[in-house]
Parts: C-alpha cells; structure tokens; sequence
C-alpha cells in the first residue's frame, strides 16, 4: 500500500518504520504457528469500525457450528484451497484461493471446507452506521461472494487491513486502521461497483445529505427531525423509509446516536460541567439532556463519568 503526499509516494512501511518506530511489525509468533488465531478490538468509532479478526486453517470438511446468522458483517479472504458458501435464497457456491465472500448481518448462511482441500482463511468483522451503504454500494452485496481478486488493489487494502489490526494499540495505529478501513471500500466499490439504477441513486446521495445535515447540526437545539425535511423537502416517511434500509436506524435514532456519543466521548475527555455538556450537544437543559442519556446508556451522565 503506498500513500502520495506533496508529490511523493510513500509506502505504508516506511511510514511504520521511519515516522511511527514504536508501532510493531512483529506478530505474536506463538499465535501465527497455531491453526488459527482470533482477536476482538475495543474502537468506539459509531461509523465504520472493525469488531474482530482473525484466521483459520481449516480441517477437511469443518464448518462453522455457532449461530448461522451475524449481528454485524464478516468478510473472508481464501488464501488456498476452496470450500462451499451460501446465503439464504442463494445458490450454493464453490469457491476457492483468491475469492472473497461475505456473512451479511441479518441473514442465515453456511459455508465449509472442501473435504480433500480445506480452505484458509482470513476474515474481518466490520460495524458501524456507514459499513452497509458502503456494502451496498459494491457488488459484494448480489451474490455475497467476489471471485480472483488476488491481483487487485481490494484484495491488497484488505491485507494491509488485516496485518495493520496487529499492531501494538496506540493513537497512530488507530488513525491507520481507520484510513485503511475507508481505502479498503474505496478499491472495493470503485473496482466492483454495484449497478444502482437512477431511484437507488437519488436515494443514495438523499441520504448522504441528511446524514451530513444532521452530523454538521447535531449540537444545536433546533435540529430536528422536521426541521431536516423542511430544508431538504423531503417528506417524513420518505427520509424514515431510507435511514431504516441503510443504516437500520430511524432519522431520530441516528441524531440521538450523535449527540449521546459526543456526550459520552465529553464526559470522559473533559472537566466541563453536565449543563455545558447538554448544550454542546443540542439540549437547553441538564435535565432534559440527562434523562435521554440514562436511556441511551442505562446510566445517568455523573454516573457514567464516575463508573469510566
């Protein structure tokens, strides 16, 4: 992976080992000579995070025995041999080194090994409110699997994701985790773009401004739900209808999202007082401003500071 700034090209490499020297490129070795390794991350980002990582040198014929259906989505790189993959009202698949396929949130699927050449693997398990209108933009989200991506700048985003989510945690490792996540979606729909038809695109980019409206508006007190429809002249259920089928979160869901995770992110990272915080983030009182924290939380705002 290389990165261009002021005319020269750099490679992530001499970043890590000539501006960041105290960021690891060993990997645990005692984890690497197992068959497989696993490992869940703690990243607060409510847009586009990694969840958990890991890789699998599977036996003849094994399959995954826990629950078939994923609370968030998981993309697996084969690096040799093949197995079978599919999705609900799906065709099964054999698919084998240089595919990828994907576990999509919400939806039943089961894949195994090839019973002569068992599949290895690596995988990644994405979140966030960005991740399935980024998926759906890519044709990784039709047929739920791609084929020979081994020469392309998707399959190298994603290694360099994956070998980057080894690092030893720190300030410049989590910038870089987060820049690769977003390179690694560029390369995949900018390489395997998904053909939207021009409603699917209208609706795209009105989505792109409400999200934006509501992110640059967020903490002032006279954002609204209705005042972002009145200024997009958008109707209600319209801008209802596509929160839900892209983010899963209705208009009013995602504006509190922003305003208790600014809340939660100030509680934690400043001295200001409750009543500063609630106007910072779009409240006119503490009281108001705390009692909708205790129901995104489960815990008052004093609590919440004193517990963190």
């Amino acid at each position: 992976m290389f990165y261009r700034k002021s005319g020269i090209i750099i490679s992530t490499k001499y970043i890590f080992e000539n501006i960041y020297p105290s960021l690891t490129w060993e990997f645990d070795k005692r984890i690497r000579a197992m068959n497989g390794e696993y490992h869940t991350l703690n990243n607060h980002s409510i847009e586009t995070k990694v969840l958990f990582f890991g890789q699998e040198n599977c036996l003849p014929n094994y399959f995954f025995k826990g629950n078939n259906v994923r609370n968030n989505y998981v993309i697996h790189y084969i690096q040799s041999g093949k197995g079978t993959f599919s999705v609900a009202n799906h065709h099964a698949v054999n698919l084998k080194a240089g595919d990828i396929f994907l576990l999509p949130k919400d939806i039943p699927c089961f894949y195994q090994a090839d019973g002569t050449e068992p599949w290895s693997y690596f995988w990644i398990g994405f979140s966030g409110i960005k991740i399935k209108g980024l998926l759906d933009n890519s044709k990784l989200t039709k047929k739920y699997y791609l084929r020979q991506l081994q020469t392309s700048e998707t399959y190298e985003s994603l290694k360099q994701l994956f070998d980057s989510l080894h690092y030893r945690s720190s300030l410049a490792s989590d910038v870089l985790i987060e820049s690769l996540i977003y390179t690694f979606f560029y390369h995949l729909i900018t390489e395997y773009p998904a053909e939207l038809n021009s409603k699917a695109k209208n609706a795209n980019e009105e989505l792109r401004l409400a999200v934006n409206y509501l992110e640059q508006n967020s903490a002032n007190s006279t954002c609204t739900i209705s005042a972002l429809c009145n200024d997009l002249d958008l109707s209600r259920s319209y801008l209802y209808s596509i929160f839900k089928k892209n983010l899963n979160l209705s208009p009013q869901a995602f504006l509190t999202q922003l305003r208790m995770e600014k809340a939660k992110e100030k509680l934690l990272n400043s001295n200001y007082a409750i009543q500063q915080i609630a106007n910072i983030t779009g409240y006119t009182d503490a009281f108001t401003f705390s009692k909708a924290f205790k129901r995104y939380t489960g815990l008052s705002p004093k609590y919440y500071r004193e517990k963190h």
